[in-house]
């Protein structure tokens, strides 16, 4: 009786996980996204007003993302373009992917492969409410690489349909 009990139990384990990537598969769009500076309560647009970006999860377990600011520079022409446009290009986006796991409250971003490769390899971990359509994510507490400051950022997403 003992082994069944066991085998009916991790029988049902890979059934809760795909329902909680179930919850999450989709894309959204990124609706805000803010950074407190926790010393000051100082809240600051991170990717500038209306930012641009978005966030794919797919069933089978991985993700990407792309986030850009909307005041980015255009080049002329993909010929001409200049050494500092294509710096700036840089500074004013991130992205990337690998695999997610959610267990409906947050969700874990391991990532294969970064705009940026010091991101390549790590894990970012968010927390996540739902609010019908939106995510809102929440990350822990951390430097801000840009300032050095303690921050504490936020992002929302909404499903597109």
């Amino acid at each position: 009786m003992k082994k069944l009990m066991l085998a009916a139990t991790i029988a049902a384990l890979p059934s809760f996980t795909i329902a909680a990537d179930d919850q999450l598969a989709g894309t959204y769009r990124l609706i805000s996204s803010t950074r407190t500076i926790l010393e000051t309560g100082e809240v600051l647009d991170t990717w500038g007003k209306n930012p641009n970006g978005f966030i794919i999860y797919g069933k089978d377990g991985r993700m990407l993302v792309l986030i850009v600011r909307r005041d980015r520079p255009k080049p002329e022409s993909v010929d001409k373009i200049t050494d500092q446009q294509r710096a700036d290009l840089h500074r004013s986006m991130t992205a990337y992917g690998g695999t997610y796991k959610f267990d409906g409250k947050r969700v874990e971003h391991n990532i294969d492969i970064s705009w940026n490769e010091a991101f390549t390899g790590t894990t970012l971990v968010r927390e996540i409410t739902k609010d019908g359509d939106r995510l809102i994510y929440t990350s822990p507490p951390a430097r801000f690489s840009g300032d050095g400051r303690m921050s504490q950022n936020t992002l929302v997403w909404e499903k597109v349909k």
